[in-house]
């Protein structure tokens, strides 16, 4: 049996997950489909309660088969628990996230692609990233402790659940998670403008362990440096100097490996 990786938690970290809310049927329909949490209870608005809505009758079934409460309730109680406006009547509470171990997601393929998002300062781009990468195939995320999944409401949404259904993993540094996996006999790569490969020219389809940094922090000099592989994304505007966001250029790596492990 394989080792699960024990993490304990700071007490900030656990007062801000006991209480988490999903917003939509989207982001729910991923955590019921995924496990990925405990679903300690569902919320529609009185003017959702339409029979004729199959998704939402869906949902209900799904509610009942699991135990899971499902209660109506008004605009003041969704109100006082959701950040934006795109939940269409259905939220959701539920409990930490499940993370599995560095080793878990390596899975049984003799390929595995993996990715950590270090640095990310945004959630909705975070989000956006991480539904580009699970489009892609990605088998896996590696995340540091504090991470935006304490806005796990906005990611889900920004993500269409796909940060719900992807499996994760927790690592101190990208450093502690590339020596892992080198371990483990993949490749680590990182995203650079200096010395590095065209992502259109390098043979991606090997195991990959990839670090993709975010746009004000970027990929530290450590972790360059023991690097295997550094890549860039080539521009038609050969002139352009400014960095892709990090949504952008997750959505061009995930999708050129994708496409060069399909060929």
């Amino acid at each position: 049996m394989k080792a699960r990786l024990e993490i304990v938690w700071p007490s900030w970290f656990n007062r801000v997950m006991a209480e988490t809310w999903l917003e939509g049927i989207i982001s729910i329909e991923a955590v019921l489909a995924s496990g990925s949490r405990d679903v300690l209870g569902i919320y529609v608005h009185m003017t959702a309660k339409r029979e004729r809505d199959r998704r939402l009758a869906r949902l209900r079934q799904t509610a009942v088969s699991a135990n899971i409460p499902i209660q109506l309730v008004d605009d003041a109680f969704i109100a006082a628990r959701v950040s934006g406006k795109s939940h269409g009547g259905v939220i959701a509470s539920v409990g930490p996230r499940h993370f599995v171990s560095l080793e878990e997601l390596l899975g049984e393929g003799a390929r595995p692609f993996l990715v950590m998002l270090d640095g990310v300062e945004d959630p909705f781009n975070f989000g956006q990233a991480v539904r580009s990468l699970y489009a892609a195939g990605v088998d896996g995320l590696v995340l540091r402790p504090r991470n935006w999944l304490t806005a796990a409401g906005v990611v889900a949404r920004a993500s269409a659940g796909a940060s719900e259904l992807m499996p994760m993993a927790v690592a101190e540094t990208a450093e502690e998670a590339a020596a892992f996996y080198r371990q483990h006999s993949l490749t680590i790569a990182c995203t650079s403008d200096k010395r590095a490969k065209s992502i259109y020219e390098t043979d991606l389809n090997i195991p990959l362990f990839l670090l993709i940094g975010g746009e004000k922090r970027g990929i530290t000099r450590s972790f360059l440096n023991q690097a295997d592989l550094k890549l860039w994304i080539p521009y038609g505007r050969v002139a352009y100097r400014q960095s892709l966001g990090v949504a952008a250029s997750a959505a061009i790596l995930g999708f050129e490996i994708m496409r060069q492990r399909e060929l």
